[in-house]
């Protein structure tokens, strides 16, 4: 089951020996590394590879994971497919799948990422670019679902 829309980036991301744990699955820190490797290499996708928008001023507000299976070390890279869940004046949300490739894969990890225009010299953020509020925009979709969101509104 692929919780990705049909519009989104994916990105195969190698797995690093080091990225395992003592009980030999990756390390629930290293996740944030793959989502940050995945997001720069579809950010050439997203905004074009002439430009970096990371070195135009761009910071990280929040991340949220949800893990849903162990993921151990393997010579395959795993998948990351990446949409964008949230679109406002200075900030976007991405939504992530992280999975094995190809249909009826393993979806290893759900997660998002608030990420903010910013200032660095004026030390504020910023408002995005009509043209990547564009760029974005294109891959607008659903917001990541995560079990305790839904369980948190049912219980309201």
């Amino acid at each position: 089951m692929s919780f990705a829309p049909d519009r989104c980036s994916v990105v195969p991301v190698p797995l690093r020996w080091s990225d395992m744990d003592a009980y030999g699955h990756v390390n629930n820190v290293q996740f944030l590394r793959l989502l940050e490797d995945a997001r720069i290499l579809a950010f050439a996708e997203w905004f074009g590879r002439a430009r970096s928008v990371v070195g135009e001023g761009i910071i990280v507000a929040r991340h949220e994971i949800e893990y849903r299976a162990p993921l151990v070390f393997r010579i395959e890279p795993i998948e990351v497919a990446m949409w964008v869940t949230r679109l406002t004046g200075a900030s976007y949300d991405i939504g992530y799948e992280v999975r094995d490739a190809g249909a009826g894969s393993t979806t290893y990890a759900l997660a998002e990422t608030t990420l903010v225009g910013y200032d660095f010299e004026a030390e504020r953020p910023r408002r995005l670019d009509p043209i990547d509020r564009e760029s974005l925009s294109s891959f607008l979709g659903p917001a990541v679902t995560f079990r305790h969101s839904s369980a948190k509104r049912s219980s309201s």
